[in-house]
């Protein structure tokens, strides 16, 4: 799993972009935003209602598909 939890919402999009349409689809739009530099992607969650673990798998789901059409 290369994103956890615990990470920032910056630091994930920074490190895989492909994953910020996966945020959005979720209800987590601010992706720009001050919060999102310190806020854990859990914290986002809970703020936004959003199953943390859903969100989870579904963010590591869309940079495995985006290395798979890399290969």
């Amino acid at each position: 799993m290369k994103i956890t939890k615990e990470m920032s919402i910056r630091e994930a999009i920074e490190k895989y972009p492909e994953v910020a349409p996966v945020f959005i689809q979720h209800g987590m739009g601010c992706l720009g935003c001050a919060i999102a530099s310190f806020e854990t992607i859990e914290e986002g969650a809970l703020a936004h209602g959003i199953e943390v673990d859903t969100l989870i798998a579904d963010l590591n789901a869309a940079i495995e598909g985006s290395e798979e059409e890399q290969s």
